[in-house]
């Protein structure tokens, strides 16, 4: 009989990382949970990453590979030293976090050494060359990421829109693996704050109702669009977050009342989303969406397009509002909360209760199922 995970003293992960600190997005940030959720199960892991990059985290070592950056992402490039270092770790199984090109070449040295891996797909790079209207580049990156999830084990998905996607593009063995969201961190009590109070006083002095974005700021999270809330009358639009665009939606909001508060993170971002009113998604490549959860965690209506991520994450109509993925709707979308306090209150609170039981550690536990069916499979077929 092949043992369980649970019959094991220690399993051993090696996460393949395409994006890892000090990077702040959420491949780096959904690598970080997984590490800390294995520490506190007792596991043993390795992280190899793109540099530079800590030397440790949660106690386990990380290993910074060569590379360059594309848009302020680092990525890293395949070293001769990598399947070495995996034999030398010999893990039960590989984690490749959003395989591209370090994770992919994970998932191939993983299958030369005969180890089991998940590959967890996050980043809609086809999306992202449509986006920038790379029609070439659209086709061939689907035919790579079909490539590197088909020889993985087990590939894991956020959402459902992503497993129709994958599957669509004859991608095998796909299926769901959500995100956790702290809603001990993200709370609606830090409301009563005094250094949210103090915050929401700067912001909206004259009692306006504030709409915020918190993300990215990239080409395909759209937050340009956001100009044509900025004059909405009775309102303040805060925008939250850093990244190549951060010229562009500067430009499209000069002019206006709009506040760039840049980088927030930890009780610093959980203080600027517990002063807004509104919270504002226009993303609509995204796989999923974990700001829409950390927003919906603190009690906020979410107001999000009908694409991607969102659709497993918003209820139109009782956890916020949906629009049209071309942007069509939005200003009317954030005009019927601006208008009506108390439906703004109904949806948050419906917000709350559906993010209430996905923590950290239930996603955490939910992942190593996964690492324990490849390990089986992979044992019963060499058996």
């Amino acid at each position: 009989m092949v043992p369980h995970v649970s019959d094991r003293e220690v399993m051993r992960v090696a996460v393949v990382a395409e994006s890892f600190l000090p990077s702040v997005n959420g491949v780096a940030g959904s690598v970080c949970r997984v590490l800390e959720h294995l520490r506190a199960r007792g596991h043993e892991a390795l992280v190899i990453c793109p540099a530079p990059a800590p030397t440790s985290y949660a106690g386990y070592p990380v290993h910074g590979t060569s590379g360059f950056n594309y848009h302020q992402f680092a990525v890293g490039l395949p070293t001769p030293d990598l399947r070495p270092r995996l034999a030398a770790f010999a893990p039960d199984v590989v984690h490749a976090a959003s395989p591209f090109v370090l994770g992919a070449a994970g998932i191939f040295a993983a299958n030369r050494l005969g180890v089991p891996s998940v590959a967890v797909f996050q980043t809609d790079v086809a999306g992202f060359a449509r986006t920038h209207g790379l029609r070439l580049a659209h086709r061939a990156a689907w035919g790579w990421i079909r490539r590197v999830h088909s020889a993985a084990d087990r590939t894991l998905a956020p959402s459902q829109p992503a497993i129709d996607d994958l599957v669509g593009h004859g991608v095998p063995r796909v299926q769901q693996w959500s995100r956790g969201v702290d809603t001990a961190l993200f709370d609606p009590a830090w409301r009563g704050d005094r250094g949210s109070r103090a915050l929401r006083h700067a912001l909206a002095p004259q009692g306006q109702v504030l709409v915020g974005y918190v993300g990215r700021l990239s080409p395909e999270k759209r937050v340009e669009r956001l100009a044509r809330l900025a004059a909405m009358p009775g309102t303040r639009l805060v925008v939250v977050g850093d990244g190549p665009s951060t010229a562009s939606v500067t430009r499209a909001l000069a002019g206006t009342d709009a506040v760039l508060l840049g980088r927030r993170e930890g009780e610093d971002l959980a203080r600027v989303y517990a002063c807004l009113d509104v919270f504002v998604h226009t993303g609509t490549e995204d796989t999923f969406c974990q700001t829409i959860q950390e927003a919906m965690a603190c009690a906020l209506p979410v107001v999000a397009p009908a694409s991607g991520g969102p659709l497993d994450l918003v209820v139109h109509g009782v956890t916020g509002l949906l629009y049209d993925a071309q942007g069509l709707g939005l200003r009317d979308a954030v005009q019927a909360l601006v208008t009506d306090a108390q439906r703004r209150v109904a949806l948050g609170h419906a917000g709350r209760l559906r993010v209430a039981g996905r923590s950290w550690q239930a996603v955490g536990d939910q992942l190593l199922t996964h690492y324990e069916a490849v390990i089986q499979m992979r044992a019963s077929a060499a058996a």
